[in-house]
């Protein structure tokens, strides 16, 4: 990419608007898919809107070909017909290299291009497919009088994608943010996994022999297949000044798997993570919210250290500007939350 820096917060088609200089943070605890060519599934988005802070039409795997025209055509009539002025406004659509793709793009931009927040790029292979959307894009909403950025998402699910991940951050002052894709990403790899997510009871860590008993039983300890390329998105987002986000956990059935894989998420600094489920989406809304507890501590620090330099001591432990950096950012997404989740507004007492 030799893009002239001068050039890269211009738009790239005449009459369309302004590229953010930065990308909006919102409580986005969870990313919640559904397929609206689904009519039991579109009869709930009413109440489903009122329980999550993303909801995304998907258009894309788990949707059969024969649904997907239904599925896009389906998720732009919701969208016309509630209220998403709480609720992020997504939507996954084909692939690049997809049948779909450019009657996805088309048709989204012109009848829901002003109420889109985020437009999801499935598989996303290099920064010049993240540069193709949002030259494209730019064209859509110039002719369609669009009068903010739509801004792009892109799925972490192949090996090229996560070699190349530095550079697809940076390819668009479009890009809003990154998902972890587990299964795609396995396939990509040749990974010898079927699981979505989570991790696998043969990939361990065994202990040493016991010298004075060789026979004896060894521990093991499962480890985390997904941890490098997690913290390879999350640094790639944090440099690009975009948002990480955990994707896909596919065993509905196991809740503690599920909680446990999403706050490993959340630990290493996602922002939130996709719910495939109902039952999926008060996990994320727990595991991504800040621990009240945490951020009583944090804004004990504040107090005690008020403009970020020195140090102090808080409840025992020392406290210095390093900690006043990661207290500010608990109580700073805290609010967030508040301000959206009432019960969570309760729970932090915010001053």
């Amino acid at each position: 990419m030799h893009q002239n820096p001068k050039d890269f917060f211009k738009p790239l088609a005449i009459g369309a608007p302004q590229p953010l200089m930065e990308i909006p943070v919102t409580p986005s605890r969870m990313v919640h898919f559904i397929n609206a060519g689904n009519s039991k599934m579109a009869a709930r988005i009413p109440d489903i809107l009122k329980q999550v802070d993303i909801l995304c039409g998907n258009l894309e795997d788990a949707v059969p070909a024969d649904n997907k025209v239904d599925a896009r055509r389906g998720f732009i009539q919701a969208v016309k017909s509630n209220d998403f002025s709480n609720t992020g406004c997504w939507i996954r659509i084909n692939s690049l290299d997809s049948p779909w793709f450019l009657d996805d793009i088309n048709e989204i931009v012109t009848e829901i291009g002003n109420e889109l927040d985020v437009l999801m790029i499935p598989k996303v292979l290099n920064p010049q497919d993240i540069s193709f959307v949002d030259r494209l894009l730019a064209q859509l909403e110039a002719k369609h009088q669009v009068n903010k950025p739509i801004l792009v998402h892109a799925l972490l699910e192949t090996g090229g994608g996560v070699a190349q991940v530095d550079e697809i951050a940076l390819a668009s002052p479009r890009l809003q943010g990154m998902s972890f894709g587990p299964a795609d990403l396995a396939a990509s790899r040749r990974m010898k996994t079927t699981r979505v997510g989570g991790g696998h009871p043969g990939y361990v860590v065994r202990g040493d022999p016991n010298s004075q008993d060789p026979e004896a039983e060894r521990t093991s300890t499962q480890q985390d297949l997904w941890h490098y390329s997690i913290s390879r998105m999350v640094d790639a987002c944090v440099n690009a000044g975009a948002l990480p986000f955990y994707g896909p956990f596919g065993d509905i059935s196991d809740a503690v798997g599920c909680e446990d894989q999403f706050r490993s998420a959340f630990i290493l600094g996602c922002v939130g993570a996709w719910t495939l489920h109902p039952n999926q989406i008060e996990i994320a809304r727990k595991v991504f919210s800040p621990d009240p507890t945490e951020v009583e501590i944090a804004q004990k620090i504040l107090k005690a250290i008020p403009d970020g330099s020195g140090v102090a001591m808080v409840d025992g432990k020392m406290q210095d500007d390093a900690t006043w950096k990661q207290a500010s950012v608990m109580v700073n997404y805290a609010r967030l939350i508040a301000n959206k989740d009432p019960e969570y507004a309760a729970l932090y007492s915010l001053d």
